[in-house]
């Protein structure tokens, strides 16, 4: 489909692109706090229903499912096109937020304040900026009665969070056939711009995601008094444990993705990535540093800690939890070198999520190019791989092809990945109507 250069005098797109920050706003404000726990978690319902109000005010038909669970509301749409012999396109985006304590905020993290340039709160960059863009576009084919040259599938989910277990890991499993077609999805933590030099732009693509365990350890000993002398202390054998694993530094390896990203670094900047200083040369990257280089090795991070019951006993049991993240084609030598580190004493239990991993190229990937490219001439699009997770690592069961696209033009000095979970979550206006302009023709185009 072709179209004009120029899209500035579109009355359709300049709605949708006054709108995305309203709808980004008030999105915040909806308080989806997803603390892990079913009991004490709030208002993904609200917010599922408040989505599925914005698509029926513009004629969409909605599905809307509680999950296995009262209140984890997951909301689907679909809108036809042309072709229906191709494979559809799905793009998804979860409503829950990780917590914010509002003490320790510039700004209310659920106030959605638009300031300084900036839209504030919880959720800013993860990922209701992605969800306001993705919302503030379908509306405007709908309304505009533009059919795209495929099918889009249009989901708005919950628990991503938390692994997905009352949303994407359960449609997945349970309702299949509200995404009966769906070849490829676009999601988060992708298509965002990083500055390398003299305002040169490069925009990375997810096309690779590590592996998700988070890891219980636990450890038995002898209980007794805490006054007595003991040799068989379950603290102190995990303590122990716990200290080497988390001062263990798993190998550098190299994924296709990673290599494909440096390749494509060098190529702009000049700048090398020897292997015998890797690490060095990825420091050089700035703020952005700190994602690319969690994807150079296994990693294996100590977060929680849990025995005892009164101070002068000694427990039986001792536990801690362990957020593992694991590159693509390394389980079983991660296996192996964790029960080296930890020994033979240590139990382990595992909640698994598997890695994403998939090539840069094809049709739909010159799509994106050329809708990033159109909005920034001269951008550079480039793979990565996420540290992190997304609800990809559901939908690729499906035996969808997954990438992060998320399309935002960000200022040099910001620290983007920072944001994340981060105090001050907040996202550039000029960034969501960029994002919506090029979201606008991607699904336009691809």
């Amino acid at each position: 489909m072709s179209e004009p250069k120029d899209l500035s005098n579109d009355p359709g797109l300049r709605v949708a692109q006054d709108e995305v920050v309203t709808l980004a706003s008030e999105l915040i404000r909806i308080d989806t706090t997803n603390t892990g726990d079913p009991a004490t978690v709030v208002g993904e319902r609200v917010a599922a229903e408040w989505v599925a109000e914005q698509l029926a005010e513009v004629g969409f038909e909605t599905t809307y499912v509680e999950s296995g669970a009262k209140g984890r509301g997951n909301v689907v749409a679909r809108l036809a096109g042309a072709d229906q012999s191709r494979g559809a396109l799905l793009v998804h985006g979860h409503l829950d937020v990780v917590p914010a304590d509002a003490s320790e905020w510039s700004v209310h993290p659920f106030s959605g304040a638009v300031q300084d340039g900036y839209v504030w709160g919880r959720g800013a960059v993860d990922m209701k900026d992605m969800v306001a863009m993705t919302l503030a576009t379908a509306r405007r084919l709908k309304r505009d009665g533009i059919t795209p040259p495929r099918d889009l599938i249009f989901a708005f989910l919950a628990d991503e969070e938390a692994g997905g277990t009352y949303g994407a890991r359960w449609l997945v499993r349970n309702r299949p056939e509200l995404f009966e077609g769906a070849t490829e999805a676009i999601s988060e933590v992708g298509g965002f711009s990083i500055t390398l030099k003299d305002d040169v732009r490069a925009y990375l693509v997810e096309t690779a995601e590590k592996g998700i365990a988070w890891l219980t350890l636990r450890v038995r000993g002898t209980a007794g008094h805490g006054s007595m002398l003991h040799r068989d202390n379950a603290v102190t054998k995990l303590a122990a444990a716990v200290s080497r694993l988390g001062q263990h530094r798993f190998p550098i390896v190299l994924t296709d993705s990673v290599r494909e990203f440096l390749a494509g670094v060098t190529e702009i900047t000049g700048i090398d990535f020897p292997e015998d200083d890797l690490e060095g040369a990825v420091g050089k990257l700035g703020a952005v540093s700190r994602m690319i280089g969690a994807t150079l090795r296994d990693t294996a991070n100590p977060t929680m800690l849990s025995a005892g019951y009164k101070a002068n006993v000694i427990p039986t049991v001792a536990e801690a939890t362990v957020d593992c993240r694991i590159l693509p084609g390394r389980q079983e030598a991660f296996d192996r070198e964790l029960a080296e580190i930890l020994g033979p004493d240590v139990e382990r239990e595992w909640l698994s999520l598997p890695p994403v991993e998939t090539t840069f190229d094809g049709a739909l990937v010159d799509a994106m190019t050329a809708s990033i490219t159109a909005e920034d001439p001269g951008a550079h699009v480039l793979p990565y791989m996420l540290s992190g997770g997304t609800d990809a690592k559901s939908f690729q069961e499906l035996g969808i092809r997954c990438f992060g696209f998320a399309p935002l033009k960000l200022p040099p000095d910001l620290d983007f990945s920072g944001l994340f979970h981060g105090v001050d979550e907040r996202v550039p206006v000029d960034a969501l109507k960029f994002g919506t302009r090029v979201l606008d023709r991607f699904l336009r185009n691809s």
